[in-house]
């Protein structure tokens, strides 16, 4: 257990470990200036745990994920986002036990780190291409069946399932579209906060996801090997 805990903080720059102390200390002290209930303080920093340990290449990034989604699931439950549920526990919560036993069979013992990849430029183009395709085509569903904001329902939910794929199989070009992922979702509870909701932690959470996968994404692409995959 020791020699595990040890590989999680190994290789961490100073630069790293004020980032991941930074983004948890606006998280908590946004929750508790504006008395964001235990639920919600628990899913934002295990959320921002499970988006900068992934963005390390650290396998416990797929245990903060399990508890985050679960209780995000439950806070998006309360506000009336079913699609957000049904996207956290029917796909998220299952894909972060495949995760955890994908990565541990590409570790660098060295690093501790995953071995972080790019995709060749045409199946990279064809993976774009094809999520928003998806998006589109999700997009009319949901607005025949009189979705509030179809598109971008669709946009969130393609991109995400998308990303996660790519994120389990060490893909440089799944922050592309975290980065698109985070976006949409800011605007979704940004509203349901004007609209009263108590998710400002919620809301700060994807906030610093957005910055974290910017971040993450000139990182992976410095460090990614390149494959034809």
């Amino acid at each position: 257990m020791e020699t595990v805990l040890k590989r999680q903080w190994k290789g961490w720059s100073l630069g790293e470990l004020l980032w991941l102390i930074v983004a948890s200390g606006v998280i908590l002290g946004l929750s508790l200036f504006w008395k964001e209930t235990l639920v919600g303080i628990v899913s934002a920093l295990t959320g921002i745990w499970c988006v900068i340990f992934t963005g390390k290449g650290k396998r416990s990034s797929f245990l903060f994920g399990t508890v985050n989604v679960v209780l995000y699931a439950y806070l998006a439950w309360q506000a009336a986002y079913y699609g957000e549920v049904m996207l956290n526990l029917l796909y998220y919560f299952p894909m972060n036990f495949v995760g955890w036993y994908t990565w541990k069979r590409h570790m660098n013992a060295d690093t501790g780190e995953v071995v972080k990849r790019k995709l060749s430029r045409k199946l990279g183009t064809l993976i774009y291409g094809g999520t928003l395709v998806g998006i589109l085509l999700y997009g009319l569903v949901l607005k025949a069946l009189g979705g509030n904001l179809p598109f971008i329902d669709s946009t969130s939910t393609v991109c995400s399932v998308a990303a996660q794929i790519l994120s389990v199989q060490r893909c440089t070009e799944q922050w592309v579209l975290w980065i698109f992922v985070d976006a949409v979702t800011i605007v979704m509870w940004a509203v349901h906060f004007l609209q009263g909701g108590e998710s400002i932690a919620t809301l700060a959470m994807w906030s610093v996801y957005l910055i974290n996968a910017i971040l993450m994404y000139r990182r992976w692409n410095r460090e990614a090997m390149c494959h034809a995959v």
